[in-house]
């Protein structure tokens, strides 16, 4: 289906312009892709600080770029020469034989595409003395060959680029989305139920499967508070941009006066851990099962169906009662518990902030936002970089609207990610 696209980009035309703000909120994640370790910022409730999106030229014509490509070059050239001398290992540990094996392997890509891109360069070099010959047969088959070899060398300098870039580990794990009314009482809980809808419609958009957890209604149709797993390739590193404080403005259902509200809701992405990568001990936790609240029936209110799991060594709390099996809703609880823990295990690892979750929902305050949702201006704006999208009809689908905010995201992290990472070259080579 195609949807109307009014796209205004701010400040952003080509250099996509974005103001720095001191008050800035960020996440530490130690990552193993570099030797050194490499810090990564993820901004949930502040602008991002890129001071302007860079074209791929704009990106490699930077020093700090050239002398980190020529440090990897280095640093590869040793860790393959140690690899290949065949050190004893009076010389050189087991252990450090491996990192260094591992070191290789990581680099390699890279190292082959810088190369790549040398000999690109030496190629239009060459061609480019053939333009000045008098041949005028000859003259136009070089500047083929020149088109190409740039199209070629665009094409390296951008795999380059996105080779730099580490993954994080939780960038390959599934979510818990949770979404929780804020300010603006019935109306705060009407538009979280709008907003849980277009999370659902965009995993359905992206192919993923969404599976509720919870799903606790207000009086008048809204919600008070709501969690979901969500599992598909890429859905932690889409939709870890859409933790925050969202706000609405608009003239609520329930305002006879016709008059403008603004009322909040927040969202939380909680990367969902594999069995493999985190284990929780059974003896840390105390089940308790219930009976289910809802609007009655022979099976919900008549069974111990609900489940409330309680971690006893931090406190944390899950809870599920969607399902009319115990052992289903058991199983749920366990999911959003182990979401939640590995959440704050990965807050402790940076030794930043304690809990992930905190940072994402902040105070819920109007103030307090990453997106607005404008029904009389029918616009949508994300105030971490700027950009402005009409038809908040379509955008409230969950399809290519928000898709097309959600990418933005993801360049200007990269970008804000690279730039960190040359910043940190730069103060470490002067």
């Amino acid at each position: 289906m195609a949807y109307r696209r009014a796209v205004n980009l701010l400040p952003i035309v080509k250099e996509c312009l974005v103001q720095k703000s001191p008050n800035v909120i960020s996440r530490t994640v130690r990552l193993s892709i570099h030797c050194d370790r490499i810090r990564r910022t993820l901004h949930t409730g502040a602008p991002l600080m890129v001071a302007k999106l860079l074209t791929v030229d704009e990106v490699f014509a930077r020093r700090s770029l050239q002398e980190y490509l020529k440090k990897m070059e280095t640093e590869y050239g040793e860790c393959l020469k140690e690899v290949n001398c065949g050190v004893t290992e009076e010389q050189c540990s087991e252990d450090k034989l491996r990192t260094r094996r591992i070191r290789v392997s990581q680099l390699t890509p890279l190292i082959q595409s810088i190369r790549e891109l040398d000999t690109k360069h030496r190629e239009i070099a060459e061609t480019e003395k053939l333009l000045k010959d008098e041949d005028p047969a000859l003259r136009e088959l070089a500047e083929l060959e020149r088109e190409g070899c740039l199209q070629h060398i665009q094409d390296l300098r951008q795999k380059i680029l996105d080779l730099l870039i580490p993954e994080e580990e939780a960038d390959l794990s599934d979510l818990v989305l949770e979404v929780t009314a804020g300010i603006g009482g019935q109306e705060a809980m009407l538009f979280t139920a709008e907003v849980f809808d277009m999370y659902q419609g965009f995993a359905q958009h992206q192919g993923w499967t969404f599976d509720i957890l919870e799903h606790m209604t207000s009086e008048i149709g809204g919600l008070r508070h709501a969690s979901a797993s969500i599992s598909g390739p890429q859905s932690y590193k889409r939709m870890k941009f859409e933790a925050g404080v969202h706000r609405v403005q608009r003239v609520p259902k329930t305002e006879r006066q016709s008059r403008m509200h603004t009322s909040t809701m927040t969202v939380a992405v909680l990367p969902q851990p594999t069995e493999i990568s985190f284990t929780i001990n059974p003896k840390d936790l105390r089940i308790d099962t219930k009976r289910a609240s809802g609007a009655g029936g022979q099976h919900v209110n008549t069974t111990d169906s609900a489940v409330r799991i309680v971690h006893l060594p931090t406190g944390v709390v899950a809870e599920c009662q969607q399902e009319r099996s115990q052992l289903k809703n058991r199983e749920k609880a366990m999911k959003a518990l182990r979401a939640k823990l590995y959440s704050m295990k990965l807050e402790e690892e940076t030794s930043k902030r304690y809990n992930q979750r905190k940072i994402q929902v902040g105070s819920k305050g109007r103030s307090e936002k990453i997106r607005t949702y404008n029904f009389a201006q029918d616009r949508v704006t994300d105030h971490r970089i700027g950009m402005t999208v009409h038809d908040i009809k379509s955008f409230l689908l969950g399809e290519d609207l928000l898709d097309e905010i959600n990418s933005s995201l993801q360049e200007f992290s990269n970008q804000e990610t690279l730039m960190e990472l040359l910043g940190e070259n730069s103060q470490e080579d002067s």
